[in-house]
Protein backbone atom coordinates (compact mmCIF):
# COMPACT_ATOMS: atom_id res chain seq x y z
CA UNK A 1 0.00 0.00 0.00
CA UNK A 2 1.17 3.37 -0.70
CA UNK A 3 1.78 5.61 2.37
CA UNK A 4 0.14 8.99 1.40
CA UNK A 5 0.93 12.76 2.66
CA UNK A 6 -1.42 14.60 0.18
CA UNK A 7 -3.61 13.98 -3.14
CA UNK A 8 -5.24 16.47 -4.78
CA UNK A 9 -6.95 17.44 -7.96
CA UNK A 10 -4.31 20.11 -9.49
CA UNK A 11 -5.47 20.27 -13.69
CA UNK A 12 -8.70 19.47 -15.47
CA UNK A 13 -7.75 19.82 -19.15
CA UNK A 14 -10.98 19.54 -21.82
CA UNK A 15 -10.61 19.32 -25.28
CA UNK A 16 -8.86 22.95 -25.92
CA UNK A 17 -6.94 23.07 -22.65
CA UNK A 18 -3.31 23.19 -22.81
CA UNK A 19 -1.59 19.99 -21.04
CA UNK A 20 -0.18 20.98 -17.69
CA UNK A 21 3.74 21.01 -17.65
CA UNK A 22 5.75 17.80 -17.17
CA UNK A 23 6.97 18.78 -13.86
CA UNK A 24 6.85 15.20 -12.51
CA UNK A 25 6.82 11.58 -13.12
CA UNK A 26 2.95 10.96 -14.91
CA UNK A 27 1.11 7.34 -14.52
CA UNK A 28 -1.78 7.66 -16.74
CA UNK A 29 -5.20 5.46 -16.15
CA UNK A 30 -7.25 4.84 -19.25
CA UNK A 31 -10.27 2.01 -19.93
CA UNK A 32 -13.69 1.73 -21.08
CA UNK A 33 -16.25 3.56 -19.17
CA UNK A 34 -17.73 1.19 -16.08
CA UNK A 35 -14.20 -1.07 -16.35
CA UNK A 36 -13.17 0.33 -12.36
CA UNK A 37 -11.27 3.27 -13.41
CA UNK A 38 -12.28 5.22 -10.58
CA UNK A 39 -12.50 2.73 -7.53
CA UNK A 40 -8.87 1.46 -8.93
CA UNK A 41 -7.71 5.18 -8.30
CA UNK A 42 -9.75 5.94 -5.44
CA UNK A 43 -8.59 2.43 -3.82
CA UNK A 44 -4.64 3.15 -5.05
CA UNK A 45 -4.59 6.47 -2.95
CA UNK A 46 -6.52 5.03 -0.03
CA UNK A 47 -9.15 7.97 -0.64
CA UNK A 48 -13.33 7.30 -1.06
CA UNK A 49 -13.63 10.10 -3.57
CA UNK A 50 -10.39 11.33 -5.05
CA UNK A 51 -11.44 10.28 -8.18
CA UNK A 52 -15.38 10.78 -8.68
CA UNK A 53 -17.30 7.80 -9.80
CA UNK A 54 -20.55 7.71 -11.72
CA UNK A 55 -23.26 5.24 -12.68
CA UNK A 56 -23.82 7.27 -15.73
CA UNK A 57 -21.08 6.07 -18.26
CA UNK A 58 -18.94 8.30 -20.10
CA UNK A 59 -19.86 11.30 -17.37
CA UNK A 60 -16.19 12.05 -17.40
CA UNK A 61 -14.68 14.17 -20.65
CA UNK A 62 -11.57 15.77 -19.29
CA UNK A 63 -8.40 14.78 -18.82
CA UNK A 64 -7.59 15.14 -14.88
CA UNK A 65 -4.47 15.39 -13.13
CA UNK A 66 -3.66 14.80 -9.19
CA UNK A 67 -0.27 16.01 -7.71
CA UNK A 68 0.25 12.71 -5.11
CA UNK A 69 3.32 13.07 -2.65
CA UNK A 70 4.39 10.21 -0.93
CA UNK A 71 4.72 10.12 2.98
CA UNK A 72 8.44 8.48 2.89
CA UNK A 73 10.88 10.85 1.25
CA UNK A 74 8.45 12.67 -0.25
CA UNK A 75 8.54 11.79 -3.44
CA UNK A 76 5.82 12.92 -5.99
CA UNK A 77 3.96 12.29 -9.25
CA UNK A 78 1.17 12.97 -11.28
CA UNK A 79 -1.90 10.35 -11.68
CA UNK A 80 -3.65 11.10 -14.59
CA UNK A 81 -7.16 9.86 -15.17
CA UNK A 82 -7.86 9.97 -18.90
CA UNK A 83 -12.05 9.96 -19.71
CA UNK A 84 -13.74 6.26 -20.02
CA UNK A 85 -14.13 5.70 -23.77
CA UNK A 86 -16.67 3.07 -24.97
CA UNK A 87 -20.39 4.36 -24.03
CA UNK A 88 -22.76 3.76 -26.37
CA UNK A 89 -24.99 6.88 -25.64
CA UNK A 90 -22.15 8.90 -27.13
CA UNK A 91 -22.65 11.14 -30.53
CA UNK A 92 -19.41 10.96 -33.07
CA UNK A 93 -18.81 14.81 -31.71
CA UNK A 94 -17.96 13.67 -28.78
CA UNK A 95 -16.38 10.75 -29.33
CA UNK A 96 -14.20 12.86 -32.03
CA UNK A 97 -13.32 15.06 -28.79
CA UNK A 98 -12.19 12.18 -26.23
CA UNK A 99 -10.24 10.97 -29.21
CA UNK A 100 -8.45 14.11 -29.94
CA UNK A 101 -7.90 14.33 -25.88
CA UNK A 102 -6.10 11.06 -25.43
CA UNK A 103 -4.32 11.14 -28.75
CA UNK A 104 -2.88 14.89 -27.98
CA UNK A 105 -1.30 13.55 -24.13
CA UNK A 106 -0.14 10.19 -25.26
CA UNK A 107 1.43 11.84 -28.08
CA UNK A 108 4.02 13.95 -25.84
CA UNK A 109 5.95 10.99 -25.04
CA UNK A 110 8.36 13.11 -22.70
CA UNK A 111 6.16 12.77 -20.08
CA UNK A 112 5.15 9.36 -19.24
CA UNK A 113 6.09 7.86 -16.80
CA UNK A 114 3.63 4.52 -17.49
CA UNK A 115 0.19 4.04 -18.75
CA UNK A 116 -2.30 1.34 -17.43
CA UNK A 117 -4.89 -0.01 -19.34
CA UNK A 118 -8.16 -1.21 -17.74
CA UNK A 119 -9.84 -4.17 -18.87
CA UNK A 120 -12.75 -5.84 -17.34
CA UNK A 121 -11.17 -9.74 -17.24
CA UNK A 122 -15.45 -10.87 -17.56
CA UNK A 123 -15.17 -10.05 -21.14
CA UNK A 124 -13.19 -10.53 -24.31
CA UNK A 125 -11.74 -7.08 -25.20
CA UNK A 126 -13.97 -4.62 -27.55
CA UNK A 127 -13.26 -3.29 -30.75
CA UNK A 128 -12.74 -0.04 -28.41
CA UNK A 129 -10.57 -2.09 -26.46
CA UNK A 130 -8.47 -2.67 -29.48
CA UNK A 131 -8.45 0.60 -30.75
CA UNK A 132 -7.33 2.24 -27.40
CA UNK A 133 -4.39 -0.63 -27.24
CA UNK A 134 -3.43 0.03 -30.75
CA UNK A 135 -3.32 3.62 -29.90
CA UNK A 136 -1.21 3.30 -26.96
CA UNK A 137 1.78 1.45 -29.41
CA UNK A 138 1.94 3.87 -31.68
CA UNK A 139 2.58 6.31 -29.49
CA UNK A 140 5.75 4.08 -28.33
CA UNK A 141 4.49 3.23 -24.98
CA UNK A 142 3.74 -0.51 -23.94
CA UNK A 143 0.68 -0.73 -21.64
CA UNK A 144 0.41 -2.35 -17.98
CA UNK A 145 -3.06 -4.29 -18.52
CA UNK A 146 -5.05 -4.37 -15.52
CA UNK A 147 -7.60 -6.88 -15.46
CA UNK A 148 -10.42 -5.60 -13.14
CA UNK A 149 -13.25 -7.10 -11.35
CA UNK A 150 -11.36 -10.26 -10.66
CA UNK A 151 -13.66 -11.42 -8.03
CA UNK A 152 -16.38 -11.71 -10.47
CA UNK A 153 -15.41 -15.03 -11.52
CA UNK A 154 -13.95 -18.13 -10.56
CA UNK A 155 -10.24 -18.52 -9.52
CA UNK A 156 -10.71 -21.85 -12.05
CA UNK A 157 -11.53 -19.11 -14.60
CA UNK A 158 -8.80 -16.63 -13.92
CA UNK A 159 -6.50 -18.65 -16.66
CA UNK A 160 -8.86 -19.10 -19.41
CA UNK A 161 -10.03 -15.17 -18.77
CA UNK A 162 -6.26 -13.87 -19.01
CA UNK A 163 -5.29 -15.92 -22.15
CA UNK A 164 -8.85 -14.04 -24.07
CA UNK A 165 -7.54 -10.80 -22.92
CA UNK A 166 -3.32 -11.37 -23.96
CA UNK A 167 -4.96 -12.95 -27.25
CA UNK A 168 -7.66 -10.96 -28.37
CA UNK A 169 -5.08 -7.64 -27.91
CA UNK A 170 -2.11 -9.74 -29.54
CA UNK A 171 -0.45 -8.24 -26.30
CA UNK A 172 2.93 -7.54 -27.10
CA UNK A 173 5.89 -10.22 -25.61
CA UNK A 174 6.40 -9.28 -21.97
CA UNK A 175 3.26 -7.25 -21.43
CA UNK A 176 2.36 -6.99 -17.92
CA UNK A 177 -0.96 -8.32 -17.08
CA UNK A 178 -2.27 -7.95 -13.27
CA UNK A 179 -5.45 -9.10 -12.13
CA UNK A 180 -7.13 -6.41 -9.68
CA UNK A 181 -10.55 -6.81 -7.41
CA UNK A 182 -11.30 -4.07 -5.64
CA UNK A 183 -13.23 -6.13 -2.77
CA UNK A 184 -10.32 -8.42 -1.98
CA UNK A 185 -7.60 -5.79 -3.08
CA UNK A 186 -6.08 -8.67 -5.01
CA UNK A 187 -3.51 -6.74 -7.60
CA UNK A 188 -3.47 -3.68 -5.63
CA UNK A 189 0.15 -4.07 -4.12
CA UNK A 190 1.80 -5.34 -7.10
CA UNK A 191 0.28 -1.55 -9.07
CA UNK A 192 1.43 0.15 -5.71
CA UNK A 193 4.80 -1.20 -6.51
CA UNK A 194 4.87 0.25 -10.28
CA UNK A 195 3.76 3.45 -9.03
CA UNK A 196 6.35 3.70 -6.17
CA UNK A 197 9.45 2.95 -8.64
CA UNK A 198 11.55 4.44 -9.94
CA UNK A 199 10.50 7.39 -7.98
Amino acid sequence: MLKIKSAELVSVCGVSSKLPEPTLPEFAFVGRSNVGKSTLINGLMNRKALARTSSKPGKTQTINFYKIVLAKGGSAFFLVDLPGYGYTTAGPAIKAQWGRMVSNYLGDTGRLRAIFLLLDIRHKPSADDKQMYEWIIDGSHTPIIIATKADKIKKSQLTKQLKLLRDTLTLASGTAVIPYSSQTKEGLGEICALLRSPL
